[in-house]
């Protein structure tokens, strides 16, 4: 699992999981404490936090099932307080489009055939947002609880998305 250097590193794009544990209340858990002390170091340490709007949307309509209103609101809060929200845009959804066909053409999906397939989407705004920052995509990282999945994804020149457990993207 890929270690990252805190000097080469730009931005750290949370998928749902992670972003679920930087957004507990704080004691809830061990876990989502340490994961929201790992979030606050990458502030400190001028890496940005990026939330995808697609993890917004998994994370949030859980929580609207479940009625915990009050998780919501630090959900609706944490962009403003430590990370940067990235709604999903129509370039980022043609390169989704153009990175699930893609996988499934090599016999690697990431999920169902008739998924909207999250990962895809998750990539699509890394790609996307690298190519609008000028960002090398080698500065960024997915924190995910599936690294499998989403390093199976390559930006039109061929580089493959970094991603790893939050717990291995260290400062």
């Amino acid at each position: 699992m890929p270690i990252y250097d805190a000097n080469r590193l730009a931005a750290v794009f949370l998928d749902t999981s992670p972003l679920s544990l930087v957004t507990q209340r704080r004691g809830k858990s061990v876990e989502a404490d340490e994961c929201q002390t790992w979030a606050s170091a990458l502030t400190q340490n001028t890496i940005a936090i990026v939330v995808p709007e697609v993890a917004d949307y998994e994370l949030r309509r859980e929580l609207i099932r479940l009625r915990k209103t009050t998780a919501i609101a630090r959900l609706d809060a944490f962009p403003a307080l430590i990370g940067e929200y990235l709604p999903l845009d129509t370039d980022t959804v043609r390169e989704a489009a153009r990175l699930w066909a893609n996988v499934r053409q090599q016999g690697i999906p990431t999920a169902s055939d008739d998924a909207l397939d999250g990962d895809a989407l998750i990539a699509a705004q890394v790609f996307v947002w690298c190519a609008m920052t000028g960002t090398p995509l080698s500065f960024v990282a997915v924190a995910t609880s599936n690294p499998a999945h989403l390093i199976r994804f390559a930006d039109a020149g061929g580089t493959t998305l970094q991603a790893a457990r939050w717990q291995d993207i260290t400062l």
